[in-house]
């Protein structure tokens, strides 16, 4: 019994790999005959784009559009404030001399604004004198009271002085003499009653007499003591009440003048002011009468020269006109706003033309250059110009609506003068950079920079070989080459893109901060971290390969984009398959049953039976383009001139189905 199961496994292994050898061999054969269904001829040059050098006259020069204006011109602008509507205007491309109304605008509102101004400048008049007189009643006011306060300090100042030194010193006299004739009487009184008291012993006089004597002796001790209470309260109480008093009222006029003076001060300066105001107001509503009168008089606009009228709506400003601007054409009624330009007036008979220069060609362009200007309207005429001017900054306007848009307004100054010429005409002015009379040439696709270095790929016998040149000028269509390549070889105009591919262990210049210079491992981690926090995706890192931290390939064009011919990858029946999507479909066809991968091969098969001649050998150029580029284990992609934008991983060595990859694959 386990014999026969034995007997039936080996049966059916053996089977399994009958059917999976079968498989392999009907998808080598498949494969063999797409690939010579196509390659094509043996020839690997035989279905590529070339060109024979050639060589005879080359002119290097530069195209562009433009538009005819006059060299130098008048721009009359809109001086009125605000907005204002034009009630007469002269029709465009009049002729006018010097002096003839162009404009006249809407001056209504000026014309009640001017009545108005008169009645404020009368008002503003009357408050100035009205100031001015109150000036000079405070002035007097203020010397008056100072006057006044000065006269009162200086009695207080008097009266001080003549108490301390001619009153005092009075009445403290008259107090020492009163004391002194009461001694005196009290003298008298004591030697009479002496007298008195012998006479009135001896009985020669009465008592009462006696009695008298006494009584006059004792009015006396009285008068003597009052005398001297008198001179004490003189000099103990009223002496320093008085000085006090007295000094008192010198400080009291001393404080009242500064109060005048500064009160004087404050009303004149409040009046000066207030004067200063008026005046200045009464100025004002004059300039603003003078400002409304300037305004009325803009509101005709007078030619300052002979010339031809031209809207400036027409040409634009400046001669420039936008296409974004939304401008009303100018019209009886249009309003207009200030310093709108309104019209032009050219000054000369010479005219120019003005075009646009992009950024890319300003290596070429230099002021002086000769240009051929044809006018889309004088068919057949050609003018000889040169160039003029060349702005200096990029044009604004042209930023504005697209901030990658680099273009340099020029001016081509017309050596030619014609009748026929009118300001806005559409032109194109060829700037002609430089002239060889005899030179080699061929497009510039045909050239590669390799290594920095101009390179193309001359084909001899079949195959192809790199040869260096050096070039010159190119006018984005051929290029001179001035050395390193003989007319009539024949070059390629599609160079193999690998040949441009940074090679392992290099680096671009401008390349990465990790390669260019020496860190530390933690700080590689750091930065790997900050780009998985970034990009949202895991960063490559020790151990991880790149591919694992790639960001989806681009498919759009620009610089590392994959493009029909530009090392765009392909395989039997998926020829716009990128080299990521190839890869899932390989791992996927291995772990595919026997049975799936028949069913996969003769779906594959039938696809591209049922494809149509053009779409075969679309398939086929695709095919041997990104196949023959993959030939030395290198896939990129990018533009062929810069040599950049490589896809190519560092640890990448498969080739194209033409290589040793199949055979990978098998084993």
């Amino acid at each position: 019994m386990s014999s026969n199961k034995a007997v039936a496994g080996r049966a059916k292994g053996k089977s399994f790999r009958v059917v999976a050898a079968i498989v392999v061999i009907v998808a080598v054969g498949s494969l063999i005959v797409w690939l010579k269904v196509v390659r094509g001829a043996d020839d690997p040059t035989s279905n590529l784009a070339t060109f024979v050098a050639r060589r005879g006259p080359l002119t290097i020069s530069v195209l562009e559009s433009g538009t005819i204006h006059p060299r130098e011109q008048i721009t009359l602008r809109n001086e009125v404030e605000g907005r204002t509507s034009i009630v007469w205007l002269i029709p465009d491309g009049t002729r006018v001399q010097a002096g003839d109304l162009l404009v006249e605008l809407d001056a209504s509102t000026l014309k009640d604004l001017i009545i108005d101004q008169d009645i404020l400048v009368q008002k503003a008049d009357a408050a100035y004198i009205n100031a001015k007189e109150t000036l000079a009643v405070v002035e007097n006011q203020a010397q008056s009271d100072i006057e006044l306060a000065e006269l009162t300090l200086e009695f207080a100042k008097q009266d001080l002085k003549q108490y301390q030194e001619g009153l005092y010193p009075n009445e403290k006299t008259a107090a020492q003499n009163d004391i002194t004739l009461r001694q005196e009487e009290l003298t008298r009184s004591q030697e009479t009653l002496t007298w008195s008291q012998k006479l009135f012993d001896e009985k020669y006089i009465s008592n009462t007499e006696l009695q008298a004597d006494k009584l006059a002796v004792t009015r006396s001790t009285n008068n003597l003591e009052l005398a001297k209470n008198s001179r004490d309260l003189l000099q103990d109480f009223t002496y320093h009440r008085q000085i006090a008093q007295l000094t008192s009222d010198v400080k009291q006029a001393e404080m009242a003048l500064e109060r005048a003076q500064r009160k004087a001060s404050a009303d004149v300066v409040q009046a000066k002011a207030d004067l200063k105001a008026k005046e200045l107001e009464l100025k004002r509503q004059k300039e603003k009468h003078q400002k409304t009168t300037d305004q009325l008089a803009k509101t005709k606009i007078y030619a300052p020269q002979e010339g031809m009228v031209v809207y400036a709506t027409t040409s634009g400003s400046g001669g420039r006109r936008s296409p974004f601007d939304r401008r009303e054409p100018m019209d009886i009624g249009v309003e207009v706003s200030e310093r709108q330009d309104l019209i032009t007036l050219p000054t000369a008979e010479s005219m120019r033309a003005q075009v646009d220069i992009h950024e890319t060609s300003l290596e070429k362009i230099r002021v002086g250059l000769p240009a051929v200007i044809t006018v889309d309207a004088l068919a057949g005429k050609k003018f000889l110009g040169r160039v003029g001017t060349i702005a200096p900054l990029p044009d604004a306007r042209s930023m504005w609506m697209n901030p990658d848009l680099k273009i340099y307004p020029t001016d081509i100054y017309l050596e030619d003068n014609d009748n026929a010429l009118r300001t806005g005409m559409s032109c194109k002015a060829e700037v002609i950079v430089a002239q060889y009379e005899d030179t080699v040439y061929v497009p510039v696709e045909a050239v590669l920079r390799v290594a920095g270095q101009p390179t193309v790929y001359v084909v001899e016998d079949g195959s192809y070989e790199a040869r260096q040149v050096e070039i010159g000028l190119d006018d984005n269509n051929m290029i001179r080459i001035i050395s390193g390549l003989d007319e009539g070889e024949v070059v390629l105009m599609t160079p193999p893109l690998q040949a441009a591919t940074v090679q392992t262990g290099s680096r671009m210049e401008g390349g990465g901060l990790l390669d260019a210079i020496d860190v530390s491992e933690t700080m590689r981690q750091r930065v790997n971290q900050k780009l998985e926090e970034a990009n949202g995706t895991p960063a490559a890192g020790p151990g991880m390969p790149a591919e694992a931290a790639a960001s989806p390939q681009q498919e759009g064009p620009g610089p590392g984009a994959r493009g029909p011919g530009q090392g765009q990858q392909g395989g039997p029946g998926f020829p716009g398959a990128s080299s990521q999507q190839m890869e899932q479909m390989r791992r996927r066809f291995e772990n595919m049953s026997p049975e799936e991968r028949q069913k996969e091969m003769e779906r594959m098969r039938q696809r591209f039976e049922n494809m149509s001649p053009e779409e075969r050998e679309k398939m086929r150029q695709r095919f041997q383009g990104g196949g023959r580029r993959q030939g030395t284990g290198q896939r990129q992609g990018g533009d062929r001139r810069q040599g950049g934008g490589s896809r190519r991983g560092a640890d990448d060595t498969r080739q194209g189905p033409a290589g040793p990859r199949g055979e990978e694959r098998n084993q």
